[in-house]
């Protein structure tokens, strides 16, 4: 599972280095790790695009992207798979349950 964080530059949204004094980056970091007995991959892709879109109109926010790993996004091949949503609901009830 990845971890996506993304960050305003330039008033454009889109696909930004993580920001490594981020609380909100640094607690699911903590949590993913304590889940998953795992250090986790933190970099900016393009799925996490529309968390540029809320930076551009609220600058101050903390904010990171993640979810459960899809395959062949915007195609008719387009799937889920399955076995990474319990992941991904476990994280995000940890990251919540730490704040």
């Amino acid at each position: 599972m990845l971890l996506r964080k993304l960050l305003r530059s330039g008033g454009q949204a889109s696909c930004r280095s993580p920001d490594p004094d981020s609380y909100l980056l640094h607690v699911t970091e903590q949590c993913y790790e304590r889940l998953f007995a795992v250090k986790p991959k933190v970099r900016a892709i393009h799925a996490g695009l529309e968390c540029g879109l809320f930076l551009e109109k609220y600058p101050e926010l903390d904010m990171v992207s993640f979810g459960p790993t899809l395959r062949g996004v915007h195609s008719p091949d387009e799937r889920l798979e399955i076995a990474t949503v319990q992941k991904f609901w476990d994280l995000l009830c940890a990251v919540v349950g730490s704040l």
